[in-house]
């Protein structure tokens, strides 16, 4: 299940991790990590949405297509896997 919403402001974000995520926790519901809510800023350019909004559109939808795949989540990249300055570089403060 993919938790969506929208609102009048901003501050109603959280009504998604703080009520909705627990209800369908305990209904036994599988949910996938991102939520996607979409505030009246992420519509301020018109009929196009901002590109934060996009972008958790298209995590969210990539997290239920794996789950509804049966494919196993995809680990997040972690920017600290290949740095461009080793650490034996940076002691010596090269």
């Amino acid at each position: 299940m993919l938790l969506g919403a929208t609102a009048g402001t901003a501050r109603h974000s959280l009504a998604l991790e703080h009520a909705m995520r627990p209800l369908f926790a305990h209904l036994r519901a599988t949910v996938v990590p991102t939520a996607v809510f979409a505030a009246p800023e992420d519509w301020a350019g018109g009929d196009t949405a901002t590109p934060g909004l996009t972008g958790r559109v298209r995590r969210a939808a990539v997290e239920l297509a794996d789950l509804v795949a049966g494919r196993p989540p995809a680990a997040p990249a972690d920017p600290f896997a290949d740095p461009a300055t080793s650490f034996e570089d940076l002691l010596r403060g090269s």
